[in-house]
């Protein structure tokens, strides 16, 4: 915490940017510094994701789809097929929503991550746009919100 704290703004900002790409988060985020602990932190990022505007989640998405996916359960049995059925169903949803798909993993054990991701998919492919925008910026929140722990520990691991 105290490395994000002390860092320079554009610093801190590019750091943030890593954990969620709208620019105006991360501005948030750093402008707001010193937070006192991960709590705090937390809370503030929980609530710049909901004051996204439209533009902001776009951009946020925009930047996910730079970051490359890691293939999931690539040594699962039938993974060929079902890294086929991951990657079109990925197609269908860009194709539908015009932005990339994204779920938070984090309480899912990696041998369903590849399951849950396809099930996910299929699920909200049946959806209507204005449900899906919700659910896009809840589970980029929560995955920001992962980011953010995982960079604070990073951080507070190469300290000691």
């Amino acid at each position: 915490m105290q490395r994000l704290n002390e860092a320079t703004p554009g610093a801190a900002e590019e750091a943030l940017l890593a954990c969620c790409g709208s620019r105006r988060w991360a501005l948030r985020l750093a402008a707001h510094r010193p937070y006192p602990d991960t709590s705090s932190l937390l809370a503030a990022a929980s609530e710049a994701s909901y004051d996204m505007s439209f533009a902001d989640l776009t951009e946020a998405l925009a930047d996910e789809s730079c970051m490359p996916q890691p293939l999931l359960g690539v040594r699962a049995p039938g993974s060929a097929a079902a890294h086929t059925a991951l990657r079109a169903a990925h197609a269908a949803y860009e194709a539908r929503f015009g932005h990339v798909f994204v779920v938070s993993l984090d309480d899912c054990p990696p041998e369903e991550m590849l399951d849950r991701v396809l099930v996910s998919l299929r699920q909200r492919l049946a959806g209507d746009h204005d449900d899906e925008r919700s659910t896009t910026a809840e589970e980029l929140r929560r995955i920001a919100l992962s980011r953010l722990e995982h960079l604070v520990a990073s951080h507070a691991s190469a300290a000691t």
